[in-house]
């Protein structure tokens, strides 16, 4: 067995065993992500026998955690040949990939599983539920907010049009998040790219020539929305943009090809979706860096010291103290000798992102909780914020 990582020339020999276990995917998708996305990315591979039998991807991201931007990447296309498995060489993939990111003082790395239980022993766990629903339903419940009197126009963005996308977002929406990629004139160019890949587009809504609201949607198999962002009072031309784009993608009217109720909307906000859906996996990778990223709210001062179990990342393994002053909201972070109690790192991302308690964290195995390290912790802003809706 050899595992390497792939110089950026030989990244297309992966594109065989991609076609050959992920058989769903377009040969026009393949084309933009091998064209696109490998051209920065990481490629880990296994090779046996003069071929390549197992691989891992990672996608680069930057993300906005809190008010500051880190480096991350989303590991993507794990894939072993059908003949070459149950030999260890996803776990051998992701232990190299993973020690390999601790050097990039990558935070955390995160993905969106094909099953659960294939990354939690790896000390993955989940960080996002994704809203979902249908266009048949607006945030707010919104009936006739904006008047017939404003006049909206819809629109496929061009690559030009990125920029102001971004402008937009950022302006009117990412103060909302905790957790999300960077928003960037790059990033909506590349989903612009993405989206045609899939048949479809990211759609505009303009009224005034000013943008009111964006989203993104793909037509392989049926009209599907992610990412609906417009505006307070826009949310009817929002739904009229997606009724005329059913419309025309059926060759109909405005009211023609699917009923609103059965487009799917991912990632729709909240007060309109019908329900959640766990999608996005997290690993921390470089804790001191993720513990720098957090905050106390102003006037709370925390100190506290506690051990961290992390069976792949040992480097991750030692003793932690973390402290912040009165006049200041950042922490702190240091090793240190003395430690009010232990956790273990997949207990510790759980409770960061918000998912358990500091009394459902004490409970778990291998984790020890004074009273005086769960009122220090509880001190600690949780990432709960999380906005992760990357495909690839």
């Amino acid at each position: 067995m050899i595992l390497r990582k792939l110089d950026q020339s030989e990244h297309r020999l992966t594109r065989t065993l991609w076609e050959e276990v992920f058989t769903d995917d377009t040969k026009a998708f393949l084309d933009y992500y091998y064209y696109i996305k490998t051209r920065d990315n990481q490629i880990y591979v296994v090779e046996e026998e003069g071929q390549i039998c197992s691989m891992l991807q990672l996608n680069p991201y930057q993300l906005m955690i809190g008010k500051k931007q880190y480096p991350s990447a989303y590991i993507i296309a794990v894939a072993t040949k059908e003949s070459f498995r149950g030999r260890g060489y996803m776990g051998a993939l992701l232990r190299a990939s993973l020690n390999d990111m601790y050097t990039e003082k990558i935070p955390f790395t995160f993905l969106m599983p094909a099953a659960e239980a294939i990354y939690t022993p790896y000390d993955f766990r989940f960080i996002y539920d994704q809203p979902v629903g249908t266009a048949g339903s607006v945030a707010g419940g919104e009936n006739g907010g904006d008047s017939s009197a404003e006049k909206y126009s819809f629109s496929d963005a061009a690559l030009w049009e990125a920029e102001e996308i971004a402008a937009f977002v950022n302006e009117n929406f990412a103060s909302r998040w905790q957790v999300a990629a960077v928003r960037d004139t790059a990033y909506y160019q590349t989903m612009i790219m993405e989206q045609q890949s899939e048949k479809g587009g990211v759609r505009l809504i303009r009224s005034g020539g000013s943008l009111k609201g964006v989203y993104a949607y793909a037509a392989e198999d049926g009209l599907e929305i992610r990412e609906p962002l417009y505006l307070p009072g826009c949310g009817q031309a929002y739904l009229r943009s997606v009724s005329e784009l059913a419309g025309c993608m059926s060759g109909g009217g405005a009211s023609g090809g699917q009923g609103e109720d059965e487009i799917k909307v991912y990632a729709c906000p909240e007060q309109s979706a019908s329900g959640k859906r766990p999608i996005i996996m997290a690993r921390i990778i470089r804790l001191e860096e993720l513990l720098k990223a957090l905050t106390v709210p102003a006037g709370v001062s925390v100190d506290c010291s506690f051990a961290v179990l992390d069976p792949l990342i040992r480097q991750n393994s030692r003793v932690w103290r973390i402290v912040s002053g009165e006049d200041e909201t950042e922490l702190h972070v240091k090793e240190t000798e003395d430690s009010q109690g232990a956790v273990t790192i997949a207990g510790f991302t759980e409770y960061l992102f918000g998912r358990i308690t500091v009394q459902e964290l004490a409970a778990q195995e291998d984790v020890v909780m004074t009273d005086s390290l769960a009122a220090e912790l509880e001190k600690v802003t949780k990432l709960t914020e999380v906005f992760l809706n990357e495909v690839v």
